[in-house]
């Protein structure tokens, strides 16, 4: 449990878990007096180089092709305003509410640092966005991932002009009526402060966020899933033993190799099959450290790196001093695109073994009844359910283009490569959407399979697990619409109450699942 502490953005290390406890109010974000003395001292350097009439990309001059045409001191203002409205060019449906809120988070906390010229006000507006719950709407398509996440920030921060739209109180208005509504107005933007603004990673950034919790709670499940599988079909933990795996020691398969032991532990079903006779299982449950031990490097791999860009400025140019600028390249999105891409493959491999044991479920082989139901053949049993881990694993199996490995020439060939991490993030999401639906299907073929080895138990741990889905879905004699089982269980999945039931009760037991492998942990 976080404590309701106070993150102070600009200074401390914002994590993935932190992020998520802001946006969801388990944690207050604001600034300290030493952020704010920094912030000021940058804006300093903003308005001396103006006044200046040095060319500065951005203050004094256009964006991108446009680089070359000098702004004049009483224009850099105005243009500031424009290219908010020029750059709001997204497409489509809204991104998720929770997710543009991680994006004020990240953004915040990134021009707090100091670098980026923005007023004090500017900032304290956002927080105010993020602190209220007025959360601006965002198309989601139109980034490219380079340049910044330009389409998206840009409708991001309209409302800070007044302009644009807001959800607020789960409905959607003007942006201008909720500002008239708390007796604000809208932000005068001084120069740099609209690039600054919509230059950064913040949209890659934030899906990346979201991926990194979403797909590590599938990960936890998918161990408790499998395991519950395993047992329904009498399957040995001999493959998962600690020596075996010390010979081949890659982290995430240690990992799992440990928490299968542990999640099998003093089971009388795994017992009953000790001399059965049986040499060997399918790969889908002999090689789960393998393959779920894979794709926890994975994301391991994306959560390390974006801890690294949630701490990072990713402003162009970044202000070092009034006659110390930089106009570099921390905007490109690359660093997070190709992990983003790997992460995806990752989670799809999850949802392609999760169906291979519930198909193994069905076959009617070890005990088992075909199709897991006595009556079949006026009843279907769970054949049906089992097309559409099928056609959600195809599905997942055509989101694996990795977007990173395309690029198209942007702003007249100025902005010759990009990173489409934009694409990434949003794609590896929609694979984990599908995923919470395949572990839920094999979760309701585990727990309907299991019963059919009463009146053995399995582990304390799986039994408690099953206990907990029987709370929410029965036992199925006979068919019913199986629609209404699958959402029921995928909703426990997807809101984190399954594996967070499941490892409370475990703590209660003294079992540490993941012990000795902190930095698995969130």
């Amino acid at each position: 449990m976080i404590a309701h502490s106070t993150f102070f953005y600009g200074t401390g290390h914002l994590t993935v878990q932190q992020a998520i406890a802001i946006g969801t109010g388990l944690q207050k974000g604001d600034l300290s007096q030493e952020t704010i003395a920094r912030i000021e001292q940058s804006q300093r350097h903003v308005q001396e180089m103006t006044e200046a009439g040095r060319t500065v990309y951005g203050v004094t001059t256009g964006f991108g092709i446009l680089a070359n045409k000098k702004i004049s001191e009483a224009d850099a203002a105005l243009l500031q305003y424009k290219i908010l409205q020029s750059h709001s060019v997204g497409v489509g449906n809204p991104i998720p509410e929770e997710v543009a809120k991680i994006m004020l988070i990240t953004k915040v906390h990134a021009l707090a640092q100091g670098f980026s010229g923005v007023q004090l006000q500017t900032i304290q507006r956002i927080i105010w966005h993020i602190q209220n719950d007025v959360i601006p709407v965002v198309p989601e398509k139109g980034s490219v991932g380079a340049s910044g996440d330009l389409a998206p920030l840009a409708h991001l921060f309209l409302p800070l002009i007044g302009l644009g739209e807001v959800f607020y109180k789960g409905n959607k208005y003007k942006s201008a009526e909720i500002l008239n509504q708390f007796d604000l107005q809208s932000i005068p933007l001084g120069p740099k402060e609209g690039l600054a603004l919509i230059n950064g990673t913040q949209f890659i950034l934030s899906f990346a966020v979201k991926a990194v919790q979403r797909m590590h709670n599938c990960l936890e499940a998918a161990d408790i899933i499998g395991a519950m599988s395993l047992e329904a079909l009498t399957g040995t933990k001999a493959p998962f033993d600690e020596r075996l795996h010390g010979l081949r020691p890659f982290k995430g398969n240690l990992l799992v190799a440990q928490r299968l032991r542990l999640l099998l532990q003093q089971s009388d079903i795994m017992q009953s099959h000790v001399d059965c006779g049986r040499v060997q299982d399918p790969y889908s449950l002999r090689c789960m450290p393998q393959v779920h031990g894979a794709s926890r490097n994975a994301w391991l791999h994306l959560k390390e790196l974006t801890e690294i860009e949630l701490n990072a400025v990713t402003d162009n140019p970044v202000v070092f001093g009034a006659e110390d600028t930089i106009s570099g390249g921390n905007f490109h999105g690359q660093p997070l695109a190709l992990p983003l891409d790997y992460a995806c493959f990752a989670a799809a491999e999850i949802g392609n073994i999760s169906d291979r044991r519930c198909y193994l479920l069905l076959e009617g082989k070890w005990g088992l009844p075909m199709l897991l139901m006595n009556d079949v053949g006026l009843n279907s049993g769970f054949m049906i359910p089992q097309y559409t881990t099928a056609a959600l694993v195809t599905e997942n199996k055509t989101l694996c283009f990795p977007s990173s490995a395309d690029s198209i020439p942007t702003s007249l060939g100025q902005e010759d490569h990009v990173s489409m991490g934009s694409i990434s993030g949003r794609k590896v999401n929609r694979v984990i959407d599908n995923l919470e639906y395949i572990l839920a299907i094999e979760l309701l073929s585990a727990c309907q399979a299991i019963e059919f080895r009463r009146p053995l138990k399995s582990s304390a741990l799986l039994e408690f697990a099953h206990g907990f889905v029987r709370e929410h879905v029965s036992f199925a004699e006979e068919d019913r619409i199986f629609a209404e089982d699958i959402n029921a269980i995928k909703h426990i999945i997807s809101d984190f109450s399954f594996v967070e039931k499941v490892n409370g009760f475990a703590e209660e037991k003294g079992v540490g699942l993941n012990k000795g492998f902190e930095a698995f942990g969130l």
